[in-house]
């Protein structure tokens, strides 16, 4: 890999990251509406999921950027995120499940 391409790859994976985290806002936002509508109750546990998921989000996208902006071999993402990340999704849609 050139150095053309290391900066390319690091600003692709970058805008990904940013483009999930925005469809998890939309949806995040969707969700809130959704539990104002409904008088919020047990509505608002999915919101809280989904947004923190977000949050997440927005963490591994600069985490990651910022590894492979570095020179040489990026290490991988950090387990810990990675793991949290994947458990506030599943939370999410275990949480929506339950209170529909």
């Amino acid at each position: 890999m050139n150095a053309g391409d290391h900066g390319a790859q690091a600003e692709r994976t970058g805008l990904a990251w940013r483009r999930t985290a925005l469809a998890a806002t939309a949806c995040t936002l969707l969700l809130l509406h959704s539990a104002a509508r409904r008088g919020w109750g047990t509505t608002v546990v999915p919101v809280a999921f989904a947004g923190a998921m977000v949050i997440t989000f927005l963490a591994a996208g600069a985490f990651r950027e910022r590894a492979l902006r570095r020179p040489g071999t990026p290490k991988s993402l950090n387990p810990t995120l990675a793991v949290t990340t994947s458990a506030l999704v599943v939370a999410t849609a275990v949480a929506l499940i339950a209170v529909r």
